[in-house]
């Protein structure tokens, strides 16, 4: 994340911003270059961005967590809130969450097919997730008489349903 005390520092520390550090830093290479190599546009464009450093930071803070994946892997994504704030948000369940909420209404047995179909993933990263869950004790691999295999969460299992293997 970006930080406005960081950019007000390269904004000083190159000449009240002639030479564009702080573009630099903000991911602006462009105007980066321009301000470096027109002395921040004469100094116009330099007192422009002691005034509206704030606000390039927090718009450098939402265009980074987009870039760098923000929901489509899952990851926190920036949201610019009514009041100017900037707020994480998860735009997008976790597929362990997708699991846990699928396994609560199939009381407790699930396949990879259920899960990629619910979480919008492929069958073989749902197998992989589920593959975890049971490398971490949370779930069981069973194996139904038709051959398919079948993933027990025995938290939401009906606990009067006798287990048959």
């Amino acid at each position: 994340m970006y930080s406005v005390g960081i950019a007000y520092l390269l904004w000083l520390f190159s000449g009240c911003g002639a030479l564009g550090f702080h573009r630099f830093y903000l991911g602006k290479i462009p105007t980066g270059l321009l301000w470096f190599f027109t002395g921040g546009l004469g100094m116009i464009g330099s007192i422009y961005d002691f005034f509206t450093l704030p606000g390039q930071v927090r718009e450098a803070n939402i265009r980074r967590a987009i870039y760098d994946g923000g929901a489509f892997n899952n990851r926190p994504s920036w949201r610019n809130v009514n009041d100017g704030e900037v707020r994480i948000v998860r735009d997008k369940e976790s597929v362990e969450h997708v699991i846990l909420k699928l396994a609560k209404e199939k009381n407790g047995v699930l396949t990879a097919s259920d899960v990629a179909l619910t979480s919008k993933i492929t069958v073989d990263e749902a197998k992989k997730a589920l593959d975890a869950l049971v490398s971490k004790g949370y779930a069981e691999l069973r194996v139904r008489q038709s051959g398919a295999l079948v993933y027990i969460i025995s938290d939401f299992m009906d606990k009067d349903e006798p287990l048959v293997d």
